[in-house]
């Protein structure tokens, strides 16, 4: 047992560590790893072999994960556990009209993000027809420290749970704008929480300019961000912030009303540490 996973079974006795285990083989396939053999999902997934073993043929035996002459690869089933969230959730009633209504009005790509850990997941996505070497969809996570969603969810985090954040320092550099230094961080957080906003310049890849807003609930702690994402071939990221702020302001306001009416979403959008 791996000193996180024992950390959580002695603060919960009722904690399943072979359904972490199980999870933890699925969430080790990814764009980069989209089949692998036993010993790679082993190490990958910092899991002896036999129990790695174990939990792969428990998979396949449920139709989630599937073989390849000997790789492992996930089957189309898996997709049934995402799409379960976004229907009993209503996250189209809540969140499409808003976002379209962004991609629509500036011709940006527009986003609904929450905080898992130290990366951001999205939760919803409208694109446009333009190509970023960095894509993003419904699933797809990036490092907080590197997106103007992920400082604009870190910044209005209760302190402890943004000191946590804080303490992974040195973050990864993807480019010369990333912020990787901890202090350097933390200063930019106090920035973003002082005017309600962050904006990212070249700093998860180049050619990425973005500007977002946090959500909050009727408790008012963040449960989400929104931003506008497009090219700096299109705009500058003065201009960015200039003409889209207001627009996402009205798009947050749009969602958090809705999110009144619909309880159990927001309950399922907070930031896992804090109280449901």
């Amino acid at each position: 047992m791996g000193s996180a996973e024992a950390d959580l079974t002695a603060k919960n006795p009722e904690y399943l560590s072979t359904l972490e285990r199980g999870l933890r083989v699925l969430k080790a396939f990814d764009e980069d790893h989209p089949e692998m053999t036993l010993s790679e999902v082993a190490a990958k997934t910092a899991l002896p072999p036999a129990v790695a073993r174990r939990c792969l043929i428990t998979l396949v035996e449920l139709g989630y994960v599937g073989q390849h002459e000997r790789k492992f690869l996930l089957r189309p089933a898996v997709l049934t556990i995402g799409s379960a969230f976004l229907a009993s959730m209503q996250i189209e009633h809540v969140v499409a009209a808003p976002l379209q209504s962004l991609r629509d009005s500036t011709g940006d790509s527009a986003s609904l993000a929450v905080l898992s850990g130290p990366e951001i997941l999205y939760v919803a996505h409208v694109s446009t027809d333009r190509r970023f070497r960095v894509a993003a969809n419904v699933g797809t996570r990036f490092p907080f420290h590197a997106t103007s969603l992920g400082k604009a969810l870190a910044a209005h985090l209760p302190d402890r749970e943004r000191a946590e954040l804080l303490a992974r320092a040195p973050f990864q550099r993807f480019t010369e704008r990333t912020v990787t230094d901890g202090a350097a961080m933390a200063a930019r957080l106090a920035l973003v929480a002082e005017r309600g906003y962050d904006s990212a310049l070249d700093e998860l890849d180049y050619g990425i300019v973005s500007v977002a807003v946090p959500l909050f609930g009727r408790d008012r702690r963040v449960i989400a961000a929104i931003n506008c994402s497009t090219s700096t071939t299109r705009i500058s990221q003065d201009e960015l912030v200039r003409t889209r702020l207001p627009l996402l302001r009205t798009a947050a306001g749009e969602i958090e009303a809705s999110l009144k009416r619909w309880p159990t979403l927001e309950a399922a959008l907070k930031p896992q540490g804090q109280g449901r």
